[in-house]
């Protein structure tokens, strides 16, 4: 969110994390070299609707519901955007459900098949939370339940959070070179008790080149996931691609440590951190934060064709593409036989030069009074 042409504090450690993950190496010269151009053959979204309600500036979190949407803010700096947002198919607010305490860093949302709203209370841009949290909203509450938790190891900055087929949540770490990890609570939670959560593996999302505002930073990170309402596919976001995992047998880590995911390309959103199903599971919904865009720039709804699943497709004695789509494609490793990943990592000082200039104009482009 900007105040009078600035940055938040938010926002400003967001930038200044992503930098640091650069210059110290985490990000690795294979990946800054990739190509920024956009995908061949990618397809902008399809809008569905607009939302104009001023306090949904930075939506972090959304999830589709039988008659529109639940959508929640990044952050917590404003009082008036620390709500639940519940919106008709129009995307105008309907009602809106309010924190019983302040909440630290608010950055995804979960359904459960039962209606319960899941607030994933996950951001940490500085890693120096000491606890984590989700919010529980049952159908019918007035107020949703905190309940804290804390990782095994370090902290974690993260902005995705998904449910297992028993509706256990899990926490997708945010990462910064494509390789992110879960964790999840190692006990049943708990609203009077802090739950330690267990670390259950780490996922290497596909090199892409698809072009978004953060280039090769964006399409190593991890912003938003969701589940189909069948629980048959779950789908992971970065600020440039959609990663859709098959989950043949409800083992959600499982599909996601070992599995191949389909990519769908979602070209230039100005800030995308949200992804959802549609109700019939047909669709990808995302959505981005308007906060930092043109004036009179709104969040609008997109829709784009999930990928056609796996699960019932007979076994194959031929090479075909499973992928028809045009704007979908297989994992950048496998076009043209070139795996980014695979590039030498010392290029010497050129490189290190290079890395050096494009922190300074994402830096800029971050800070800079509009």
């Amino acid at each position: 969110m900007r105040v009078g042409g600035r940055l938040t504090w938010g926002r400003r450690a967001r930038a200044g994390a992503v930098l640091t993950a650069l210059l110290a190496g985490v990000v690795p010269p294979a990946v800054a070299l990739v190509p920024a151009a956009a995908t061949a053959g990618a397809a902008a979204g399809t809008p569905v609707c607009q939302v104009r309600d001023d306090r949904l500036r930075e939506i972090s979190g959304m999830v589709a519901t039988d008659d529109g949407y639940v959508v929640i803010n990044d952050g917590a700096d404003d009082e008036a955007r620390r709500r639940i947002f519940f919106l008709d198919q129009r995307c105008a607010v309907v009602r809106t459900v309010s924190f019983p305490s302040r909440p630290r860093d608010t950055e995804d949302l979960a359904i459960g098949r039962d209606g319960t709203v899941w607030v994933g209370d996950i951001g940490d841009n500085d890693r120096t939370r000491t606890t984590v949290g989700v919010w529980r909203l049952a159908p019918g509450a007035k107020q949703p339940v905190l309940h804290r938790m804390t990782y095994p190891d370090r902290p974690h900055d993260a902005e995705a959070l998904l449910l297992d087929a028993s509706g256990r949540p899990l926490i997708v770490t945010k990462g910064g070179s494509g390789t992110v990890f879960l964790y999840a609570p190692s006990t049943a939670l708990r609203s009077d008790a802090t739950t330690p959560l267990t670390a259950l593996g780490q996922v290497t999302v596909p090199t892409t080149t698809t072009s978004n505002p953060f280039s090769f930073l964006g399409r190593g990170v991890i912003t938003g996931a969701a589940s189909a309402p069948d629980g048959r596919r779950v789908v992971l976001r970065s600020y440039a691609d959609a990663f859709e995992y098959d989950v043949p047998d409800g083992d959600v880590v499982r599909a996601l440590t070992t599995g191949t995911p389909r990519i769908t390309p979602l070209p230039d959103e100005p800030q995308g951190e949200s992804i959802t199903y549609s109700r019939d599971g047909r669709s990808l919904l995302t959505v981005s934060e308007s906060a930092g865009q043109a004036a009179g720039t709104r969040s609008t709804i997109l829709r784009y064709p999930a990928t056609a699943t796996t699960l019932t497709a007979a076994p194959s004695t031929e090479s075909v593409d499973p992928v028809t789509p045009t704007s979908v494609r297989p994992a950048a490793g496998e076009v043209g036989g070139v795996d980014g990943r695979t590039w030498p990592l010392a290029v010497g000082a050129g490189t290190l030069l290079v890395l050096l200039g494009l922190a300074g104009v994402l830096w800029w482009r971050h800070t800079v009074r509009r």
